[in-house]
């Protein structure tokens, strides 16, 4: 073996979030199979917060790799691909017959098939949108759906409908070429108004207040949003290509 190969270590601190979030998306499988439906929605969320500060971290440390890369991506189809089906499914789905794991796998696919573009296009698309739902957000409206409708007393059965459309819903969103916006163009180093301080201390307040519901809120929001953005461009593009009327002369 190569002594350059066998010298050469991984990065501890990035490695460490990474596991963290591949962690929680086991463990909301795990869950789910024991019927605890409210632990896996929140393990869901937890995985999604370090799968968010993994890569920020990498940066902020100089610690990027290529190992590291391809241990996100693959903890990713766990903890976001995986996970939210699994879970969906044993919730929700599995009483549905063929109808119920044809959905599961459907977003479960479009989790593995956004991954796979994100990381062939990650040097050629416009950095401030993403192309399609992100698997992160996909697995947090899934999980929101599950979080709000367990506490308020509904079962699996009872929603299975509105979890199918949903799930389906969110496995085709991914694998769109619908945009989103990726926030990677904010500037934390800038300086701000102080009414923006005090906006984000009351979104901590009503998240803090009805986390599960402001949550799924937040999230299908964001999925939504997608949508309107792209009709907004689809407007603005059938404007500029319409000739501009001229008066008729003889």
């Amino acid at each position: 073996m190569n002594p350059e190969l066998r010298r050469r270590g991984i990065y501890l601190l990035p490695n460490l979030f990474t596991t963290g979030a591949l962690f929680a998306g086991f463990y909301a499988i795990v869950q789910a199979m024991n019927g605890r439906y409210e632990y896996s929605a929140i393990a869901i969320f937890v995985a999604m917060v370090l799968d968010g500060l993994d890569g920020r971290v990498a940066r902020m440390t100089h610690t990027q790799s290529a190992f590291g890369a391809e241990y996100d991506s693959l903890s990713d189809m766990v903890s976001f691909g995986a996970a939210p089906s699994l879970v969906i499914y044993e919730w929700a789905l599995k009483d549905m017959g063929k109808l119920g794991w044809v959905a599961a796998f459907i977003y479960c696919a479009g989790a593995a098939l956004r991954l796979a573009r994100f990381n062939t296009n990650i040097d050629i698309i416009d950095k401030r949108y993403f192309q399609g739902l992100p698997s992160p957000a996909a697995a947090a409206l899934i999980a929101g759906l599950i979080w709000v409708l367990h506490n308020l007393g509904y079962s699996g059965n009872d929603a299975r409908w509105y979890a199918c459309i949903l799930t389906i819903f969110a496995g085709v969103t991914m694998v769109s070429n619908i945009p989103y916006w990726s926030g990677k163009d904010i500037n934390l180093r800038r300086s701000v108004p102080f009414i923006v301080i005090v906006a984000i201390m009351l979104a901590f307040a009503l998240i803090s207040s009805y986390p599960e519901g402001m949550m799924f809120a937040l999230f299908l929001g964001y999925a939504l949003s997608g949508y309107v953005l792209a009709g907004w461009r689809w407007v603005r593009r059938d404007k500029g290509d319409r000739p501009e009327n001229t008066d008729a002369t003889s």
